[in-house]
């Protein structure tokens, strides 16, 4: 089973990482080291209304009961901060609705108590029966790959893929890839590089549905941005629990050729994307102009 497309899942601890004590001997690693590779986050998701001036009038949460204490609040209060480029639809200036989906990271401090700050921002929507965006028509599964399964590792990574005209994908780039198994540093690339390789192997065979409607519809190509989760499990994931905090050790963030950078804004990041979806970049979706925690 494929989860993000549904992928085989590990179950771990809510917010643990494995870290193979071996692998830690040999690599010299110390737990101040570990501790600085690693990061604790949870993804929270709603909605943000945005008014002509490009100013924020109202944050929706999702399932806001779920959320840790504080972490709704802080959200809410630094949200209504912002500040987007103002929002054009057919020439006229309007008001907007959009989705949102954020990364708030945790860190824990000398004393005990923990930091929470906001990492990452996509506010790109998905709907697979919207003509104007694209789907997927094909999406067979990449396989485990061995040597990773063995070990117990487990992690997502996120594919950014050029789309032709003809729905057949013309290229694609590991975009990043982010483990929860902590081993030395030549190990955790030689995983990465496993994971990233079964991904795009798997991604050459995919074909989507390409837009048919609006402005996006006459584009040479399109560049897509899909979620692939690898993980070992009986049962759910912490993953699948919303506001539940995951522990992982983030990779190194790859660039594509042909993707449009400027158009995303620095705010963006790949893993800030929901799992299951083929996320439309270079899209209308709105632009953060004013940093994360607030303009």
């Amino acid at each position: 089973m494929v989860k993000g497309i549904r992928m085989l899942v590990l179950a771990v601890s809510l917010g643990a990482i494995i870290v193979p004590t071996a692998a830690m001997a040999d690599s010299g690693a110390s737990p101040a080291s570990v501790r600085n590779q690693m990061e604790t986050s949870l993804m929270v998701s709603g909605h943000v209304d945005i008014e002509t001036d490009g100013s924020v009038s109202h944050i929706d949460l999702d399932h806001e009961e779920k959320l840790p204490p504080g972490v709704a609040k802080f959200v809410r209060d630094s949200g209504l901060r912002w500040q987007f480029e103002p929002i054009e639809v057919g020439g006229q200036v309007v008001k907007a609705r959009a989705p949102m989906n954020l990364r708030v990271v945790a860190k824990k401090l000398d004393n005990g108590n923990f930091q929470i700050d906001l990492r990452g921002v996509s506010f790109e929507r998905y709907d697979s029966e919207d003509p104007q965006s694209i789907a997927m028509v094909k999406m067979d599964a990449p396989r485990y790959p061995t040597e990773a399964f063995r070990a117990g590792a487990s992690g997502t990574v996120y594919l950014i893929v050029k789309v032709g005209r003809d729905g057949h994908v013309e290229d694609a780039v590991a975009e990043q890839v982010n483990l929860r198994i902590f081993t030395s540093e030549g190990e955790m690339r030689r995983l990465r590089k496993m994971f990233a390789n079964a991904s795009l192997d798997a991604v050459r065979k995919w074909t989507f549905r390409t837009p048919t409607a609006g402005e996006q519809a006459t584009r040479p190509y399109w560049t897509v941005r899909v979620p692939v989760s690898y993980a070992i499990s009986v049962g759910r994931l912490p993953t699948d629990e919303y506001g539940a905090w995951v522990s992982y050790i983030p990779g190194p963030r790859e660039t594509a050729p042909w993707a449009d950078k400027e158009k995303e804004g620095a705010s963006f990041s790949p893993d800030t994307l929901g799992d299951g979806g083929v996320y439309l970049a270079n899209s209308n979706a709105p632009r953060l102009l004013t940093p994360l925690q607030g303009g």
